[in-house]
Parts: structure tokens; sequence; C-alpha cells
């Protein structure tokens, strides 16, 4: 998997450090010897036929690459996209072929849309991206350049297989964690962390790398799950969160935005806070596994199957110092 025309994009700019360490952590990311499933993935993508999208469309509720397709290469098309099973983020269409993902993103991108500063000529990062359904939103908004990042070689390939037909070498999904930033890049104008908070041991340390990541002034972009209360009010689950196994932290809104203000962010406000529902978060035919309505208890739809308050969302926005 080639990024090097994507990267080309990092030089004579704050990102161009950031080429110094870069290759070594691509390449552990998309090892084959802990990946055993990506032979396969790659097999897939290697299948999708050679031809161009007529039409692209970045800026519409499903992000779209559309033309002229033989059966076969519809044929080919589909079969390659199912064969990258399953699909969180999106929707999607690929010539004849629409991909219904797990998630409704467009929903999450509506809610936040209207409130962050505008992305037209910005430099954007978007950590924990999957498979870069908001990235492609992001460009379409205008962005000038998008790094996209995620340590989930599944995402990395469905991005690739999506950017087989859209063709913009300013939008790419790197196979890195936060971790892989360079310490003290400053290079972002503007950060969006989106469903990741609640997934760090340390939701102070995660912070802090978001506020290392953006130049003095950039905006950070924040959407986690929190919980009804007050300024010292955070759920700790014991166990699992909607059969999730790894969520540590759920605090309150108050909590999170004095979380940002202890971390240095400035102009800290909520924007949004929705309760997540089953049409928005759903098993599809993309997606076949167990989804939100599994998640939640089945008497009682405001608490999760565990007992806890089921999952809402907020977005905060924050302006780094």
């Amino acid at each position: 998997m080639n990024f090097d025309p994507f990267l080309e994009h990092f030089r004579n700019t704050p990102l161009e450090p950031w080429l110094t360490s870069i290759g070594p952590d691509l390449e552990a990311g998309l090892s084959i010897s802990r990946y055993g499933d990506l032979p396969r993935w790659l097999e897939s993508l290697a299948t999708l036929p050679a031809i161009e999208a007529d039409t692209v469309d970045l800026d519409k509720d499903t992000v779209t690459a559309q033309g002229q397709a033989t059966d076969e290469q519809q044929q080919q098309i589909e079969q390659a996209l199912r064969g990258l099973h399953p699909w969180r983020k999106g929707p999607y269409q690929v010539f004849d072929t629409f991909i219904d993902t797990e998630w409704r993103s467009d929903w999450k991108w509506q809610r936040l849309a209207p409130h962050i500063t505008p992305l037209a000529g910005r430099t954007v990062l978007d950590v924990g991206c999957g498979s870069g359904y908001h990235c492609w939103r992001m460009r379409g908004a205008g962005a000038e350049l998008v790094v996209g990042i995620d340590p989930t070689p599944l995402f990395i390939v469905q991005f690739q297989a999506l950017q087989h037909f859209i063709r913009d070498q300013r939008v790419g999904v790197l196979p890195l964690g936060i971790e892989q930033l360079p310490s003290g890049l400053r290079a972002f104008d503007t950060v969006f962390s989106m469903g990741i908070l609640y997934h760090r041991r340390s939701p102070i340390d995660h912070l802090l790398q978001l506020r290392d990541a953006l130049r003095p002034g950039g905006e950070l972009v924040l959407e986690t799950l929190i919980i009804e209360g007050g300024p010292n009010d955070c759920l700790v689950p014991e166990g699992r969160y909607s059969r999730m196994g790894n969520v540590w932290f759920l605090p309150s809104t108050d909590l999170l935005e004095l979380w940002l203000r202890k971390t240095g962010f400035r102009n800290v406000r909520t924007v949004d806070v929705t309760r997540t529902s089953t049409d928005e978060q759903r098993r599809t035919d993309w997606m076949q596994f167990h989804s939100l309505a599994q998640f939640l208890d089945p008497d009682t739809s405001g608490l999760t199957i565990e007992g806890y308050p089921a999952p809402t969302r907020a977005i905060l926005l924050a302006e780094a110092p």
C-alpha cells in the first residue's frame, strides 16, 4: 500500500517534520504477522476493477463515487466491498452498490457541522477515523488536507477501496494511533476526536495529545460518551459498558469541560448532547454482528444491558492555547 502520493502534501508545511519518523510506523501498522486477515482484505482490494468514477460527491450525506460499469465490473465491485465486512461508518454509494453501514455517520456530521469553524483551506486531523467517512466529509467541506489515523487495518483497506475510485490524494487514512504523532507537532488547524476518549485509560493524557497536535488557536472537536450530572460526576464502569470491554471514563459534560480547561483549552463549550438511537446505530446487511439494539436492556431502553445509563454522546468545541 503506497502512501507516498498523500505524504508528499506534508512537504513545505508544518507536517514536514513528521516525515522523518512516519515510515517505520506505517510499516508496523500493516504488519501481516500482527493481522492475520490482512492478506484476505488486500486480496479483496486488488479485485476492484480499474475504472474511474465520473461523479464524486463528498458534500452529501452519502459519500458517492459513480460512473459507467459493465455488469461484470459492478459484480466485482460488490463482491470486493462485501469481502471487507463489517462496515461500521458511512454511508457510501460506490457505482451501483450502496453500503448501508452500521452507523448513520451523516447524522453526527449534521449535528456538528453548523457549530465548527468552517474547514475551508484548513489542515485537519481525524483521530480514530475508522474507514474515513468523516474525512471525506471534511474534504467536501473545503479542507485543504485531511489526515485520518486509525490503528485498525480493516478500516485502512476500506478507505483504500473508496480511494480507488475517488482518487483525491489530499485525503489519507494512515494505520497509526495518536501515539505515533511527533510530540509537540502543533501543526493542525482543526483536530477531531470522535468516539475515542472513553476508550483511553488516561483521558487527560489524550486531551494533552490532542492539544499538542493543534496549532495555537486551532480548534478541537471532541465527541464522546457522557452521563448526566454535575462537575464532579463520572461513571467508571465495572466490567463492560454496552457490551464494550474497553470503556474507562464517562464524565458529565460539566466535568469534561473542566478537564478541557485544566489542560489549557480556551473557549470551551458543549454544542450538542444526543441520546444514541437504534436508528442511528444498527445491524445492517453490511454489518451483520450485534449492534446497539442488542446492547440495551430489553425491558428498559434507557439502560444498557449491564444496567448503566444508555449511550448518550456530547460534542464539545475548544480552542488550543
